[in-house]
């Protein structure tokens, strides 16, 4: 096992990783921004050193000063955690350049996965289902009119290269479809670098269920399950369950065989998920992978006691997984809530500020995942997470009241947070029955 490590990230996953390394002797090295001085992962790493100014693109994004941290420090690996760097393959590149392990899949790994309509082509050729839609990026508007007409509409433009929610649209009519596409490849275009464009058809009533997937360096290769991941506000996840309700032990075990045969197609090494699309009629189609660990990733370690980031410093470190298929469990249900520093009434909108009071819930079966405690500024120039709110119990009706009493018991004053907002949701009746598609927050919480 490595003996340090650099994690490249800040918030809350960074706090998750810092715990595992600490678990397995690890010593850790923190990065920060000016901004980030007293953040609480500095606290808790072993050393620190401040990369740059607040502004992403200055600190967290800037590979040199990373790199250089890394090397000045002594680390042996870099752990990305989820966003950032995650799934860039030149940062995974260098890594590799300046003989540093990177706790995550190689670079061509990433890279192929990243481009979504290679994505797409790979999995056709590995006979996973994917939504039907365009071969690979659209030329330009009139391809796209060509292809739309062919697909029938509602259709859906999505970026090559997208991910957390944007680059996408709905389109509805040829009439609208320059207008949009222009919107969302300038979008795309902005966020990451690349505006190609490619055509999915829309799944009407749709949920968005994903499975959790590891492989070692070994062959060896297991999925966890599958997470139910509908609950969406502009394609950005606010809640998350596992198992997905509703789905069969059957369906279960198809979608487990197609998140592995996706994984097998590339060669894929260490955590990674796979995202489908599944219809009103259990049938489901590949949109992504993720070729990182994900935010959701606490509910599918509550439910299968698999501790993921362990498994993936292990995987990187070159040890072989510590599990097997035939003896992974799924017990009873769990339930992860993201709360924001944000304002549900005004469409989400971030409410940055300093935290004057914090209290956690408390008792069995809950688990918080948070980077801040009283006293911690949320600031403007980040993901406004405050934390992550996971409950679990023996069956979904238990997780919800475990979930419902312990937001409650859940005290966060100076801002504004999502906390009452996560409570309608959990009272909602058509939530409550697993009755939920990724419109959900448009068709079921009208008041937003």
């Amino acid at each position: 096992m490595f003996k340090k490590l650099l994690v490249a990230n800040r918030g809350e996953i960074a706090c998750r990783i810092l715990q595992a390394c600490r678990e397995l002797g690890i010593r850790t090295v923190a990065v920060y921004s000016e901004a980030d001085a007293d953040a609480l992962h500095v606290r808790l790493a072993d050393e620190a050193v401040c990369i740059g100014p607040p502004p992403n693109s200055e600190s967290y994004l800037n590979v040199a000063n990373l790199i250089s941290a890394a090397v000045v420090t002594g680390a042996e690996a870099i752990h990305p955690g989820y966003g950032n760097l995650a799934e860039v393959p030149r940062f995974a590149e260098i890594c590799e350049a300046c003989k540093i392990n990177f706790v995550g899949p190689p670079a061509g790994i990433i890279a192929r996965m990243g481009d979504k309509a290679q994505a797409r082509a790979t999995m056709m050729e590995a006979n996973v289902p994917v939504v039907p839609g365009s071969e690979g990026p659209v030329e330009d508007a009139r391809d796209a009119r060509l292809i739309a007409d062919e697909l029938g509409y509602p259709v859906m433009l999505k970026a090559v290269g997208g991910g957390g929610g944007r680059g996408i649209r709905v389109v509805h009519s040829g009439d609208q479809l320059d207008q949009l596409m222009g919107q969302a490849s300038s979008e795309a275009k902005a966020a990451f670098g690349n505006g190609q464009m490619y055509l999915e058809k829309f799944i009407a009533e749709a949920r968005h269920v994903e499975v959790q997937v590891l492989a070692d360096k070994h062959g060896n290769m297991v999925h966890l399950g599958e997470r139910d991941c509908s609950i969406q506000h502009r394609h950005q996840k606010l809640l998350e369950e596992a198992p997905a309700p509703g789905v069969s032990s059957s369906l279960r075990r198809r979608l487990g065989e197609a998140a592995l045969a996706a994984a097998k197609a590339v060669n894929y090494v260490n955590a990674g998920t796979v995202e489908f699309i599944l219809d009103k009629r259990g049938r489901f189609y590949f949109i992504e992978m993720n070729t990182r660990i994900q935010v959701e990733h606490p509910v599918t370690e509550m439910l299968t006691g698999v501790d993921i980031v362990r498994e993936q410093l292990a995987i990187a470190a070159g040890q072989k997984l510590s599990c097997e298929q035939g003896k992974i469990w799924f017990n009873g249900h769990a339930i992860e809530c993201r709360i924001l520093a944000a304002d549900a009434d005004r469409g989400f909108a971030p409410s940055p500020g300093k935290i004057d009071e914090w209290r956690l819930p408390l008792g069995p079966g809950i688990r918080v995942d948070s980077g801040v405690g009283c006293g911690s500024v949320i600031s403007s120039y980040y993901d406004p997470m405050v934390a992550k709110v996971i409950a679990w119990d023996t069956d979904r009706p238990q997780a919800i009241r475990r979930m419902q009493a312990a937001l409650r018991g859940m005290k966060v004053s100076g801002l504004r947070t999502t906390i009452p907002y996560h409570l309608r949701i959990l009272e909602n009746a058509f939530f409550r029955r697993g009755d939920v598609d990724v419109n959900f927050i448009s068709r079921r919480m009208s008041s937003v």
